[in-house]
């Protein structure tokens, strides 16, 4: 027999099961923090990764410029068989000796110090090192380029949680108020035209809830692509945007970033490595004189003699060689022009990088100063938004005041906070800007693990369950033929807290490399 009460407990089951099945795979959480971030972003990004390995082949060229000073030594062996095509015959005797086909080997050790090169090894030692030391500077680039990637980043999802839940608070209020408005109506207080107007900024608040919820879904995948976690990987952010008052002054500023701006050592070290280059071009002039040694053996087997050393055919020698370029069509002196051109084009460089470092921090500088005095005049604008907002609700209840009222409160707001929070983001982002434009360093982290993300099974879990019950539900709703309004789903994030978290001021660039460019 059917029974109605099997049948709902069936279906029920049937909903549940099919929610759990398509949540089998449960997504991860990782909590993190500012510092942590960055050092997750400082350890597995790859364009960092990429500065550090230039560093290093760099380092090996430089080596290997300053051993070409040293003594070089080669081993030199050759063996061919060969003979005649007819048979020779001993001009004495007449005796036949046969094609005298035989096994040939030679054997040589030859040992090579340069004296003089006419500058040419110093100048490509000189390149070498310029190089290494620009490479040095480019991976302490690369580490402050990367600190304020993972910063922006971290500070975009932040914002992006601040608009989520000013969007969602938007939704409650204007929820609220139509639920009043429809009491007024049902008891002939409005007018319909009330009604239907609240439930347009109802549904147009839900839309810009969408949106919101959307550019968090991004920032937080972006974010996960700059630590290099899985990009479905849910972020829990320990922090908060705030505002934490900046001391320094311009010229502060700007004499900072004369001493520490990694592009300026950049430039430094491309004049030094352009004119080591014109040392080489212009030792193309010069003479080269090298202390030579060697050891030669060989022989046929033909004749019946042996081919290693001590034999009566080995000699040896020892002596100086000296060469110097006569006649070469000009050639040197076009290497001698084009090197000349390119030191006076990296000194160009250099000025120009100098005046866009400069350009740089005055605009940080400046971006950061606007988006400081935002702060105080929305902070001013939140709370007379607020105050308004409820004296427009308490009149339009008390008969008098209109729903356009309620409405245009509303949206101003909405409109004041979204300022307060913009411009919160703006000054913690300009002063992540501020600090990289002047060349503030952080300290390379040590190779080290961080936590894996946790897979939250027992929330998934529970979610899965109340889906299920909830499919159930509405099931058993359909059956009973009664209609039901879909009831809001939207996640209710915390609202970031309005006076919350900003970069604390970097360490001077303390890493590896900057050691070695000391030592060097």
């Amino acid at each position: 027999m059917f029974s109605y009460k099997k049948a709902k407990n069936v279906l029920a089951l049937t909903a549940a099961l099919s929610v759990l099945c398509s949540q089998s795979v449960f997504a991860a959480t990782l909590e993190l923090d500012l510092e942590e971030t960055i050092q997750r972003a400082l350890l597995t990004n790859p364009s960092v990764k990429i500065a550090e390995y230039n560093r290093k082949a760099a380092k090996a060229d430089y080596s290997a410029a300053k051993s070409a000073r040293g003594i070089s030594i080669s081993l030199n062996h050759n063996s061919t068989r060969g003979g005649y095509a007819d048979n020779q015959e001993d001009i004495l005797s007449g005796a036949s000796l046969g094609k005298r086909i035989g096994n040939n080997h030679s054997n040589s050790i030859t040992a090579s110090l340069p004296i003089f090169t006419g500058g040419e090894l110093q100048g490509q030692i000189g390149q070498a090192k310029a190089n290494y030391r620009s490479m040095l500077s480019a991976e302490e680039q690369a580490y402050n380029e990367m600190k304020e990637t993972a910063t922006t980043g971290y500070f975009n999802m932040l914002n992006a949680t601040n608009m989520k839940a000013l969007r969602q608070e938007s939704v409650d209020r204007l929820q609220a108020h139509l639920d009043n408005v429809i009491a007024q109506y049902n008891v002939g207080i409005v007018a319909r035209a009330d009604v239907l107007r609240s439930e347009v900024e109802l549904a147009n608040a839900k839309q810009n809830y969408i949106t919101a919820s959307n550019q968090y879904d991004v920032a937080e995948a972006t974010l996960n692509n700059i630590i290099g976690t899985p990009l479905g990987t849910t972020l829990l952010l320990k922090d908060r945007l705030q505002y934490e008052p900046y001391e320094n002054d311009m010229a502060y500023c700007l004499a900072y970033s004369e001493q520490h701006r990694p592009e300026l050592k950049q430039a430094e070290y491309g004049v030094d490595a352009a004119e080591a280059a014109l040392v080489v071009a212009r030792s193309g002039h010069m003479p080269k004189i090298n202390a030579v040694a060697g050891n030669y053996w060989g022989g046929s087997d033909s004749d019946g003699n042996s081919n290693w050393p001590g034999d009566d055919n080995e000699h040896w020698s020892v002596g100086i060689t000296a060469s110097m370029n006569i006649f070469d069509s000009g050639v040197t002196w076009s290497k001698i022009h084009a090197a000349q051109e390119n030191l006076a084009k990296a000194k160009e460089s250099q000025r120009q990088i100098k005046d866009n470092v400069e350009l740089e921090v005055r605009t940080d500088y400046l971006n950061l100063r606007e988006a400081e005095k935002r702060i105080t005049t929305t902070q001013v604008a939140v709370a007379s938004a607020e105050e308004d907002y409820h004296i427009a609700v308490v009149r339009y209840q008390a008969g008098v005041g209109t729903n356009i009222d309620v409405m245009d409160a509303q949206e101003a707001l909405t409109q004041a906070k979204t300022n307060y929070y913009q411009a919160l983001y703006n000054y913690n982002t300009s002063k992540a800007a501020l600090n990289t434009s002047m060349g503030v360093g952080v300290p390379v982290p040590e190779p080290r693990t961080f936590p894996e993300p946790v897979e939250d099974t027992a929330a998934q879990a529970a979610d899965a369950q109340s889906a299920g019950t909830d499919a159930a539900a509405q099931t058993e709703n359909a059956a009973d033929g009664s209609a039901q309004a879909p009831a809001n789903t939207a996640d209710a994030e915390q609202p970031a807290a309005e006076n919350a978290a900003s970069t604390s001021t970097a360490a001077e660039n303390g890493n590896t490399a900057a050691a070695e460019q000391t030592a060097e």
